[in-house]
């Protein structure tokens, strides 16, 4: 959310993450997608709607956060 790319990168490197990080400095998908917290999490489907949205911290991992994607992957 408009972070400097300085501050972004080492946030990175300490939780050594091997995914894409993509940056907005001017927040255009910020402001775009709505998002007012981080994180934020949005579920498109195949047609590029969002149909399902979830803000703050969520333990996507554990079984309960494994089942609610799962069925959300199902619909």
């Amino acid at each position: 959310m408009e972070e400097p790319p300085e501050a972004v990168a080492a946030w990175v490197r300490r939780k050594r993450l091997s995914m894409d990080v993509l940056l907005d400095p001017p927040g255009i998908a910020t402001r775009a997608w709505g998002i007012t917290a981080t994180p934020s999490a949005f579920l498109v489907d195949r047609d590029g709607r969002v149909v399902a949205r979830a803000v703050g911290t969520r333990p996507w991992t554990d079984p309960e956060g494994r089942a609610v994607i799962e069925a959300l992957l199902k619909q």
